[in-house]
C-alpha cells in the first residue's frame, strides 16, 4: 500500500492511499496518529476509512510524507564505500545520528533551493524509514516501521567544514538549509517487502547521468539497528522519519557538485523517484 501526504488546489494537507492503477488518491479520514499504528501493526487497508471520493493524481501536490509536528532524524556514515571514497575515513565504531530541520524538506517534484551561503551543494540518495508507532520494541525494532520512502539528503559541504577548530562539523548549517531535502513521493508500507531490513537498489542521477548506485544491503548498520541506536538516546514518536545513510558517489568525493538548473532524480527500488530541479542561487 502506498500512503501519500497531499494538498489539492490549495487545500490543507491530507493523507491518502495512492492508487497507481487508476492514477488517483483516496483521502483518509482522521489524523496520522489515529490510523498509522493500526496499519503498522498489520491491519492494512482495513484500518482505514475514507473521507471523500477519489482525487485525480494530476490534481494533487505530493508533499513530504511527514507532519510538521514530527522529527527528521538522519543517520550518517552508514556505507563503508561512501566513507572511504568520499571522506577518506574508516567506519566508526557506532552509528552517527543528528536532526534535520523540518523546514529543509520538499516534496517529490518541488525545486531544490540553492542556498546563498554555499558553493558546494551536494546530493545523497537514501532509504528513509517512517515510524508508525509510539511503542518501540527493543527485541523487534522493525515492528514500529510503517513503511519506507525515498530521501535526498542535500548538503552544503563547505558549510559542513566550517565548524570552529576543535568543535567539529557544522551539520546544522550543512543539512538544514531551507527547502533543499527531497522526501517522497509516498510511503510504501512494510508489508510490501520481505521480513527484515530491506535490501534495495538506490540510484541518483543528475541530468540523466548516474552518480550514485548502491544497495541498502551494503549498510553497516541495518534499519533495525539504527532505530535501536536512536531510540536509546532520544525516543521516536509515531510519524518521525529516519534517513539511513547514503552510498558512495556524492560530490564531496567526486568534486562534482550541483548547479542551478540540474535535474536531480533520486530513486529507491520498489519505492519511487524524487525528481527535483535545482533553483537559481539566492532564491
Amino acid at each position: 500500500m502506498r500512503l501519500a501526504r497531499c494538498s489539492h488546489r490549495g487545500s490543507a494537507p491530507f493523507w491518502a492511499v495512492v492508487d497507481l492503477e487508476h492514477d488517483e488518491v483516496n483521502p483518509i479520514r482522521g489524523s496520522f496518529n489515529d490510523w498509522a499504528p493500526r496499519v503498522t501493526a498489520g491491519e492494512g487497508i482495513s484500518a482505514l476509512s475514507f473521507s471523500a471520493g477519489p482525487v485525480p493524481m494530476a490534481d494533487v501536490v505530493l508533499l513530504p510524507p511527514i507532519d510538521p509536528v514530527n522529527r527528521v532524524v538522519v543517520a550518517g556514515a552508514n556505507y563503508l564505500k561512501h566513507l572511504v571514497a568520499d571522506f577518506g575515513l574508516e567506519a566508526p565504531a557506532q552509528p552517527v545520528a543528528f536532526l534535520k530541520a523540518y523546514g529543509a524538506l520538499i516534496g517529490a517534484n518541488d525545486p531544490i533551493r540553492f542556498p546563498p551561503l554555499t558553493e558546494e551543494l551536494d546530493h545523497e540518495v537514501e532509504l528513509v524509514a517512517v515510524i508508525g508507532s509510539n511503542d518501540i520494541d527493543p527485541a523487534d525494532p522493525l515492528a514500529c516501521v510503517l513503511g519506507y520512502t525515498v530521501g535526498n539528503d542535500v548538503s552544503a559541504r563547505d558549510l559542513q567544514r566550517s565548524g570552529p577548530k576543535g568543535i567539529g562539523m557544522d551539520l546544522f548549517a550543512a543539512k538544514s538549509q531551507d527547502r533543499t531535502t527531497g522526501v517522497g513521493p509516498w510511503i510504501v508500507t512494510r508489508d510490501e517487502f520481505p521480513p527484515g531490513s530491506p535490501k534495495l537498489r538506490l540510484t541518483l542521477a543528475v541530468n540523466g547521468e548516474i552518480r550514485q548506485d548502491g544497495n541498502t544491503a551494503e549498510m553497516t548498520w541495518d534499519v533495525g539497528e539504527l532505530i535501536s541506536f536512536v531510540q536509546a538516546r532520544s525516543s521516536f514518536a509515531c510519524g518521525d522519519i529516519l534517513f539511513t545513510g547514503s552510498p558512495a558517489g556524492v560530490g564531496l568525493g567526486t568534486g562534482r557538485f550541483l548547479n542551478a538548473g540540474d535535474v536531480v532524480e533520486a530513486s529507491v527500488e520498489g519505492l519511487g523517484t524524487l525528481r527535483n530541479v535545482v533553483s537559481e542561487k539566492n532564491v
